[in-house]
This record gives structure tokens, C-alpha cells and sequence, in this order.
């Protein structure tokens, strides 16, 4: 009988101590690398007209495997953007067969400073304000609520889906 109870509570000792990852954020050094803006989710049952083309964009321009957006975040808490939104050419393909969107070849890049706790990101925008969104990493995926993260053309809605290189 004392081997029962004795049994009984080791296993709920260690069925208590046991944590879950789920419960936490990330680790603040995940966000470490270079992360490339690959997708924009929207409610499909709510989005503006924006948001779908926006996504119709994002998606068309993954495909080719070009990014209009690249973060680098490095060790020593700087952050190198790379984005070429506000180069973006779109044309209607002859015959009006749908819409071609070139690659852009240019990109304004702007250095800053950041903090990651492991959910809140805070970085210096241009303006020399801080910007603070909340940020989920799992494993080489990360969204930012758009419109917290303010990206010209891709702020009015939605998740902006970023990818680890």
C-alpha cells in the first residue's frame, strides 16, 4: 500500500513539473537572421478590396521567389530592412490575361536598433519613434499584424507572414 502511494505521488510530481513550449513565446535569439515577407493571410470572408490585392501580389511575387521585403536582425540588436514596395510596376498582360508584376530591381534600405523579449518586438522607425508589435516565431515563421507593423502598401490589414532564410 505505501508502494501505491508512494507510486500515486511521484507521478503526479512529475506530471506537475512538466512545462509545455506552448505556453511560452519564443526565445528572444530566434528572431536572429535574415526573414523575407512571403505571404499576407486575410480573412477571406472580410478583407478589403486592398488586403486581397495585396495578398494577390505577395503571392504572385513569392512564386517567382522575389521578396519586396527583407529583415535582417543581427546579434549586436541592429535591424537592416530591405524593401522594394514602393518600386512595385504593375501592368496588365496583353489581351488583358491577368496582371504582370516585374521584380523590382530597387529597394530603400534603412538600419536601425531593435529589442525582442520573445513576443514584443520594439524597433526606431524613421520618424525616430517607437514602434512596438507583437511578434510569433515558430520555428523558420514569423507574423506581425500588418497594421501594427506599418509596411507601406501592406497596412490595412491582415498578418504579414515572414519566412527564415
Amino acid at each position: 500500500m505505501l508502494r501505491k502511494i508512494c507510486f500515486v505521488i511521484m507521478t503526479a510530481s512529475l506530471l506537475l513539473s512538466c512545462s509545455s513550449d506552448d505556453e511560452k513565446g519564443a526565445d528572444a535569439n530566434d528572431i536572429l537572421g535574415t526573414w523575407d515577407l512571403t505571404a499576407l493571410q486575410i480573412d477571406e470572408n472580410n478583407a478589403t478590396t486592398d488586403e486581397e490585392f495585396g495578398k494577390e501580389i505577395l503571392d504572385f511575387l513569392t512564386d517567382q521567389q522575389c521578396y519586396i521585403i527583407t529583415i535582417t536582425f543581427n546579434e549586436d540588436l541592429s535591424v537592416v530592412t530591405e524593401n522594394s514596395g514602393n518600386y512595385l510596376e504593375i501592368n496588365v498582360n496583353q489581351g488583358g490575361t491577368g496582371l504582370d508584376i516585374p521584380c523590382p530591381e530597387q529597394s530603400d534600405t534603412d538600419t536601425s536598433t531593435y529589442t525582442f523579449d520573445g513576443e514584443t518586438l520594439n524597433y526606431i522607425d524613421d520618424s525616430l519613434e517607437t514602434v512596438t508589435v507583437t511578434v510569433q516565431i515558430s520555428g523558420n515563421t514569423m507574423t506581425v499584424n500588418a497594421v501594427d507593423f506599418g509596411v507601406d502598401n501592406f497596412d490595412t490589414g491582415g498578418k504579414l507572414v515572414f519566412t527564415k532564410r
